[in-house]
Order: C-alpha cells, then structure tokens, then sequence
C-alpha cells in the first residue's frame, strides 16, 4: 500500500525520486491556495487565510482583483453611459447586487486562470483542479452567485451544513493543531462583497439570509431526510422552536426559506459536483433529483400556514382567558393545607376554600399582583364575593 501511495504521490508532483519529507512539505506540492482581494475585504480575513495557509503548508498566494473589476465596469460604463454603485453609497438593489456579483465572477475566472497556469509559470507540468467552497446552506437558499467561487472541479464541503463544518474545524483545532481555526470559528461568516464602513465589516451573511445557520441546519435535514415541504415543515418547527420562537416567527422564517429555495432553483442545477458526506446532500444531480421550476408563491402551502397561526393565536387567546379565571394558591403554615377551590368568571376572582376559612383572591397573570394579595380578608364559609356567585362545598 505505501508503495502505491509513494508512486501516486511521485506522479502528480513529476518528480520520480521524490519523498515527503513531512506532511507541509507535501501540501506545499500539491495545494495552492490564493487569497483574492478587493477594496471591501477586511484585512482581518487576509490575515486568516495567510495563518491558516503558513499551518497547512500551502502554497499561497494574495492578489488584488480591483483592477480587473474596474475593467470590467467601463466597459459598462462606455456602453450604457452610467456607472452603478453600492448601495452604501446611493445606490438600488440591483445595482448594489451586481456589483457584488462581478467580484464574485472574477475571482471564478482567476481561480481557473491560476490553476492552468500556476505550474506552468514554475516549469511544473500538468495542471490544478479547483476546489469550490459553497456549503448546503448556502446552496439551498441560493445564498451564492452563479458562476462564482462555488463553480469548480470539485466541491469537497457540498453536501456539508455549515454547522457541521464548523464542529469539523473545532475537531481540527485539536487533532491537528490548527490554532488560526479558532478565529475563524469565531469570526461572523462574511462574503465581504460590499463596502466596510470605517475598516470593519459591515456584511453577514446570516444578516443578508434572515436566519442563522444553526436554523438553515434543521431547516435542510427536515427537507431532505424528514421530506418536508412547507407546511409540513411548518408544524414541526412550532414544536421544535416553541421556546425561542413564536408560530407566527417560525412562519415568516420558513416562508423565507421556501421564497428564497424555489427562487434560486437553477443555481443548483449547475453546482459543482460534492463529495457526498451525509445524507441531507442537496446535490441537484446526484443524490437530491428535484425540479428546477416552482411556483414561489407557494400559494397552498402558505395560505395553511396563516391559517394555523391563527389557529394558535386563537388558542392563545382562549389560554389567556383561562388563566384569568385560575388561580394557584399555596399556603402551609404547618397545620392547614388549601382543600379546594371555586373560581367564578364574571368577577375575575377566586375562593379558595383553606380549612374552615375562605379566601378571597383576585385573578391575574402577574405574580408580584397575586402575591400581593396573600392578605386578602378571609371569608366565612357560605359567605359570597358576588350575588351571582355562591359556591357551595
């Protein structure tokens, strides 16, 4: 087996005698990486990708892509007469997301410039295959340009959430000591195509989607593994969320999703092929067959999901005016205990039945008002609180 490797390794590298020394000397031969700039990146994440390279052992590189962007904007510009701008600087929507989507265009052509030509340009033979880098979340949301960085030869984390990802890199900090993970782990996830305001970083990606990526996560399994389509993925997350978000919250987040699934179907009919790591996968041509053309409107599925909030809020509501007309009393002074209890719903109070005495509480969701009215006068038995109201034990 070693034998195999060894002649595998001495034919991609061209070299007939060679040996690894070490496993960075090797990476160094075989993985180039390339750091490709603009006016809007950070100099955080430069500095990120030249740590995490120098660990690795890759051969890096960082260039400025403003150049070739301006290039490709007169252009425009001499066509059409005008010029357009981000929307931090007066710009429309379509204008702002073009903007975006050339640098991401341009960094896809060098990316396969430098693959063909990087070896050639060290009297290397052969050629490099590009790696993609658009996970499922951003493949199902569509959260990516068409013909960007996410078109290669191969995508190794396709068909890997970013969640997932990221308990991969915390397992790399360790096994491998890969210590520049850890700010990247902790660094907001960022496409940085926009202008930073005063240095920093003024784009998110969980920001530009409406939800986190800890959501797309459960969000993608309950699609693929669960076949969840709107509605039906709609009722398990008012379980799933209850305590973090309302019906209506989960509503308008899995409608997002839906809207912004259906919308950028086609992108995924052009992704590049991922190795196939877990079973949510949304390769479009392998493992996840689906249609490219939907109605986004959802017009069904969302006009069931409204009505089952309403349905909750109307339960809601009933809940409310039942805790209204309840009371929990707790008394124990060591010799009486509460016994039973009569509510009456026209006046909001309670008797509550303590030994031989009656009390008399008031209703109310606050805890600091029933409290105060621990000392409410006590009532003999057969007394009443209202003529409508008189409660027999």
């Amino acid at each position: 087996m070693y034998s195999q490797v060894l002649s595998d390794v001495r034919r991609v590298v061209g070299d007939d005698v060679y040996s690894p020394e070490d496993p960075k000397e090797l990476c160094g031969r075989l993985f180039f990486t390339c750091y490709m700039s603009s006016e809007n990146s950070s100099s955080e994440t430069r500095a990120r990708a030249q740590e995490l390279a120098s660990q690795i052992g890759s051969t890096h590189l960082n260039i400025n892509i403003d150049l070739a962007v301006k290039g490709i904007l007169s252009i425009f510009s001499a066509v059409t007469g005008m010029f357009p701008k981000f929307r931090a600087n007066g710009g429309s929507h379509r204008e702002n997301l073009a903007l975006q989507n050339v640098q991401a265009r341009v960094r896809m052509v060098l990316s396969y410039l430098f693959a063909q030509l990087c070896l050639w340009a060290r009297g290397k033979p052969g050629g490099l295959l590009v790696l993609g880098s658009a996970n499922v979340d951003e493949s199902l949301t569509g959260y990516f340009t068409k013909y960007d960085c996410s078109s290669a030869d191969i995508n190794p984390i396709g068909g890997i959430s970013k969640t997932d990802l990221k308990s991969f890199l915390s397992y790399c900090v360790d096994k491998f000591q890969l210590t520049a993970l850890k700010s990247i782990l902790l660094a907001p996830p960022t496409a940085e195509l926009e202008p930073l305001t005063d240095g920093q970083v003024s784009q998110t990606d969980e920001a530009d989607m409406g939800m986190t990526y800890s959501e797309l996560s459960v969000i993608g399994r309950l699609r693929k593994i669960s076949k969840c389509g709107p509605f039906s993925m709609f009722c398990k997350l008012i379980h799933m969320w209850r305590n973090t978000l309302s019906p209506a919250e989960v509503a308008e987040k899995v409608k997002r999703f839906f809207r912004m699934y259906s919308i950028n179907r086609h992108k995924m009919a052009t992704m590049t092929p991922s190795y196939h790591a877990e079973v949510y996968s949304p390769d479009d041509n392998r493992f996840d067959l689906r249609q490219i053309v939907y109605n986004t409107r959802w017009s069904w599925q969302f006009r069931a999901i409204e009505h089952q909030v309403s349905q909750s809020l109307v339960r809601a509501h009933k809940r409310e005016d039942e805790l209204e007309c309840s009371a929990l009393i707790s008394w124990d002074t060591g010799r009486h205990s509460l016994l039973q209890t009569q509510s009456c719903s026209s006046t909001g109070f309670v008797c509550a039945r303590l030994g031989p005495l009656w009390l008399l509480v008031a209703c109310t969701r606050d805890p600091w008002s029933a409290a105060s009215l621990r000392g409410s006068p006590l009532l003999e038995p057969g007394e009443t609180h209202h003529p409508h109201c008189y409660h027999r034990l």
